[in-house]
């Protein structure tokens, strides 16, 4: 089959690869003159046989919107979109409606991998009209893991669903991602433990809590044991504030997620004003040892609240 793909990345360049040794013809376009197969979004229309299949795998927001509005203007009635990248499912009912107006059909696909994607496969979740789906499913065969097609797609429903779908992925690897972090900081921190790669190790088979992120934090401290080479900044991509707000708007309860979300913001700060606000109320109601900003922990009681009865026992 063939396929304009826009985007050549590091997971629309895996996937163009990917495809290619599956058999499948790629037109691939990106900015970068060094990668790309063509030198423009009219150049790649032109180099495809009607009607057309384009992938769009770039980075979400008002750079995949505007990719969508140029394709409007070089693509045809029948032609077909896919947004692989990471939109906002918000995004992909007006993107259709765009598209629809010149008879050009559209899917959505939250696509899971990262970089591991050419190798292993890509987990796919496709949004849109089922007949459509079925016309690019030639792609998502070749795009996703080796086994059972069910075990690596899903039809997830109409547009928007594929990317609702990867949003709550998303979510969820947070909140798995987290708690593998913060049983290796007790390990870590455990005088007991000698070995913490080997325990983590020893986890990768045979356990409940086995699974690829494990074996990737595995590789991880096969390379540094104490991950001292990293800093502890950790970013994140948007879709688990999305799900968050979702869970809001649903009155669906997400507490771990919601803890893994806010875990990150915890590690953008070089000092936290909230915690030395707890620091401080802890001083005031029960003159509790305090640390200045740079030197040696207070004493206890040393600058109690003005009038304070100190109580004699620890305070929660």
């Amino acid at each position: 089959m063939q396929l304009g793909l826009i985007g050549l990345g590091k997971m629309g360049g895996n996937m163009r690869d990917r495809l290619r040794a599956a058999g499948h013809e790629v037109v691939g376009y990106d900015p970068r003159p060094e990668v790309t197969d063509v030198d423009s979004l009219a150049a790649l229309a032109g180099a495809l046989s009607a009607p057309r299949v384009v992938w769009v795998m770039v980075p979400s927001g008002e750079i995949t919107r505007n990719t969508v509005k140029a394709l409007a203007e070089v693509l045809d009635e029948g032609d077909l979109v896919i947004d692989g990248g990471n939109s906002r499912y918000t995004d992909d009912g007006p993107n259709a409606a765009l598209l629809a107006e010149k008879g050009i059909r559209y899917l959505d696909c939250g696509v899971s991998g990262g970089i591991w994607g050419k190798e292993n496969g890509y987990g796919l979740m496709a949004g849109g009209a089922a007949e459509d789906v079925e016309r690019a499913m030639p792609i998502f065969d070749a795009l996703r893991p080796e086994g059972p097609r069910e075990e690596g797609f899903a039809h997830a429903g109409p547009v928007g669903a594929g990317h609702f779908s990867k949003m709550v992925h998303n979510g969820i690897e947070y909140g798995l991602m987290q708690a593998y972090a913060e049983g290796f900081e007790l390990l870590e921190a455990a005088e007991l433990v000698e070995n913490v790669p080997a325990v983590l190790q020893a986890w990768s088979r045979g356990t409940v809590v086995r699974s690829w992120l494990l074996d990737l934090l595995v590789r991880a401290l096969s390379d540094d044991p104490q991950l001292a080479k990293l800093d502890d900044y950790v970013d994140d991509s948007g879709e688990g504030r999305w799900t968050i707000e979702e869970a809001i708007t649903h009155a669906v309860p997400l507490p771990v997620i919601s803890a893994a979300l806010f875990a990150r913001f915890a590690s953008r700060q070089e000092s936290s004003p909230a915690m030395r606000a707890v620091a401080a109320l802890r001083q005031q109601f029960g003159g509790h040892a305090v640390k200045a900003a740079a030197g040696p922990a207070g004493a206890p009681g040393e600058t109690a609240g003005p009038g304070a009865d100190v109580p004699s026992t620890p305070a929660p």
